[in-house]
Order: C-alpha cells, then structure tokens, then sequence
C-alpha cells in the first residue's frame, strides 16, 4: 500500500494541476454555486418522501421512528470512516476528484434506494452514498482556496443560502413527483447528481496549487478516531469544534425526525412536509443570503454565532412542546423555521472561524476532520432519536436537544471572546 501511494505521490508531483487565475477563480466561483444549488437539490428531493419509502418495509408504523434512524445511522457510519481519508486526498490531489467521485457515488446510492424492493437494499444503497460522502469537505476546501480569510465567512453564509434555495425547490419538487410515485424523486435525485458529476468534470478548474498541497499521504494518520483527537488538540479549535458538536446533535434530532414528529403528531403527508421544508428554505435563504451579510460586519462572527444559538434554543423549544403537549401544525411549522434559521446563520459563521484557524494546505484536513466529527454524530444521534422518540416520547428527542443547545451558548460565547475580556 505504501508503494501504491508513493507512485501516485510521484504522478501528482509530475504533473500538478494548476490553480485557477483571477479570471478562472471567478468561472470557478460561479460553477461552485451552480454544483452546490444542484448537490442540496438533489440531497432535497428525497425528504418529503423518505418515511413513506422505509413504511413500506417494515412491520409496523411504530418502528418508523427507530428504522430511519438506523438506516442514517449506517450512511454516517460509512462516512465517518472515509471523510478522513477524502479529506486528505482532496489536500494532496485536488479538489476536484473528490467532488466528481461523491456526486457519482451518491447517483449510485439514489437509484439503488429508488429500486428499493427490501430493508437491505435500502441499507446498502446508504452504505454506497456514505462510502462517497466527500463533497462537502472537498467543497470546503475549494472556498477556501480561492477565497480570502476575510470573505470566506460571507461566501459559507452565501453557499449556505443557496442550501436555502435548495431546501425551496427541492422538497417541494420531491413532492410534487411523490403524487406519481415515491421512487421517482429518487430517480431525479440520481440524475441531478450525474449533471453535477458531468458539470464539474467538464468545467470545474482545480483550485489547490501544487504548493498549497500537502507533501504525501500517511495512512496512518488518517484514521477517523486519530484525525478527530488532532482537530480537537488544536487549542484554536478545540473550543469551536466541541461547540460545533453540541449544536450539531439537536439539530441532527431536528433533520431526521421532522418528517416523522410532522406525520405523528399533526398528520401530514409527503406534499405537507414538502412545503415545510420549502418555507425553510426560504428562511435559509433570507438569513444566509441577506441578513448574513448586513449582520457580519455589524456584529461579527461572534455576534452571528450567539445569535443563532438563540434562535435554535427557540426553535427547539417549540418542537418540544408542540410534540409534548400541544400537536397545533401552526407550531409545528413555526418552531421549524426558527430553528433552521438560527442553525443556517451559526453555521456559517463558524466554517469561517474555523476555516481562518488553519493553513491552507490544512482546510482538507480541517473539512475531513469536521466531516468525521460530524459522521460520529450520525452514527449517534439518528439511533438515539429514533430510541427515545419511540420509548420516552414525542417530545423527548427536543428536550435533550435544547439542553444541548444551552451548553453550547455557553462554551462558545466564552470561546469567541476576544482574548483580553476572556483572561479579565
């Protein structure tokens, strides 16, 4: 294996790539918009639709909860495994392999789910998606490249909108597909992925320059567990990352249990929900598109980060009673679109400091590690959610979630403090 590696060292040594001018960072940009609208679209689509495709296999209607968070559960297990590795190679090869890669292996996952026919089909078609889950660090990546450290916060914020705009259309043409069939928002989903896939092989230039590139690859260093304790023994990071994780879980209960909170405890349907979603998006799109940037030079990152925590907690909060004690759709949708907003605005603020934290031959590294972590949290949260929705009650998973949510605000307003306030 190390002779493998060291021969491909050698390849990319021989014949680097090179990195985009001014003029091609530009052409870049706009494609990296168009590949991100088209990869959250895609994501999106399936939402509306996914406890009625797992229903279908399952015994009872009570297992839902449990059987969606196990089948995330295996795609964030998979990721988990390979982000570091993806994450290593985008710092050593490019960008740009990695993104063709994912998207190609998530095309393959949506149709095998989209033909579905049992429970471990399904399983592997998320098994084959989380195996190729490496877009979104690779992603990462590439803004940070071509980006300034002063704008890459408002370029998150802007790419996070376009997630908005992607939480618009998608869900609701996810919907729309499902009145004919629940497998062909699956089929779409696959075929957005091939055009990301054709797009970015025919016209996405390489944006790491051969002297931003780490020197060679150590398998050694890239297992998931080894990768997460060195982010975490960044004393920059360290605070930031173990903030990223407490937000994450809740919101990790809110994403995988929505559809299903929405279809228990106020009887909606795939169209329902589908327009929930759409709303969100909406709102992703206000905060991240617009507010993001009228907020960001008037009260920081800091001030960005602390208020969306807030609007979480909110959120959160209202999910929680709406599921406990007062199943009104008027909540529901409310306490949804509160905590989307306040996560999509936090968000990115905290790519951005994360992001300005590391050199740039490290934000791969950075994204795989932040990836990992994140998997970990699949791994965990979609089970946990499904086991105590199911065995405690609706409203449990948004109680523990909103405890979270106010660890968090305090460990990272204390961690984004400027320095001189904090030793005081």
């Amino acid at each position: 294996m190390t002779d493998v590696l060291d021969t491909l060292d050698e390849s990319a040594d021989a014949t680097p790539a090179a990195p985009p001018g001014q003029g091609s960072s530009r052409r870049a940009w706009i494609l990296l918009v168009v590949i991100s609208f088209l990869n959250g679209m895609g994501m999106t689509i399936v939402f509306p639709v996914l406890p009625f495709v797992v229903l279908k296999y399952i015994p009872s209607e009570a297992a839902l909860a449990l059987w969606v968070g196990i089948i995330e559960a295996v795609f964030a297990l998979c990721s988990f495994l390979v982000a570091p590795l993806l994450g290593a190679i985008s710092d050593r090869y490019g960008r740009r392999p990695i993104i063709i890669y994912s998207v190609l292996g998530a095309a393959v996952g949506y149709v095998l789910f989209g033909i579905g026919g049992a429970l471990w089909v399904l399983v592997l078609a998320r098994v084959v998606q989380g195996l190729a889950a490496g877009d979104m660090p690779a992603l990462f990546g590439y803004v940070a490249d071509i980006t300034e450290p002063k704008d890459r916060a408002k370029r998150f914020g802007f790419l996070g909108a376009l997630t908005g705009v992607s939480f618009m259309v998608g869900p609701a043409l996810g919907g729309l597909l499902a009145k004919a069939s629940l497998s062909l928002p699956l089929f779409a989903t696959a075929g957005v992925a091939v055009l990301v896939a054709l797009i970015s092989l025919t016209a996405l230039p390489e944006s790491l320059a051969p002297e931003n590139r780490t020197p060679r690859l150590v398998l050694a260093d890239l297992h998931p567990f080894k990768v997460i304790k060195d982010v975490l023994s960044r004393p920059s990071l360290r605070p930031l990352l173990l903030g990223l994780a407490l937000i994450t879980i809740p919101f990790m209960f809110f994403a995988n249990n929505l559809s299903v909170v929405a279809l228990d405890t106020v009887h909606w349907g795939p169209t329902q929900i589908g327009l929930l979603l759409t709303v969100n998006g909406a709102i992703d799109i206000a905060v991240q598109g617009g507010l993001l940037a009228i907020l960001l030079p008037r009260i920081g990152e800091r001030g960005v980060v602390i208020a969306g925590i807030v609007g979480q907690g909110v959120g959160c909060l209202g999910l929680a009673v709406c599921a406990t004690f007062l199943p009104w759709p008027a909540l529901l949708a409310g306490a949804a679109l509160v905590f989307a907003a306040g996560q999509g605005g936090m968000a990115a603020a905290l790519d951005g400091l994360m992001s300005t934290s590391v050199g740039a031959d490290e934000q791969g590294w950075l994204a795989g590690g932040i990836s990992s972590l994140n998997s970990g949290i699949q791994m965990v949260a979609p089970l946990l959610a499904g086991w105590v929705y199911t065995v405690l009650g609706h409203g449990s998973p948004y109680w523990a979630g909103l405890l979270m949510i106010v660890l968090a605000a305090v460990l990272l307003s204390r961690a984004t403090m400027p320095n001189a306030a904090r030793q005081s």
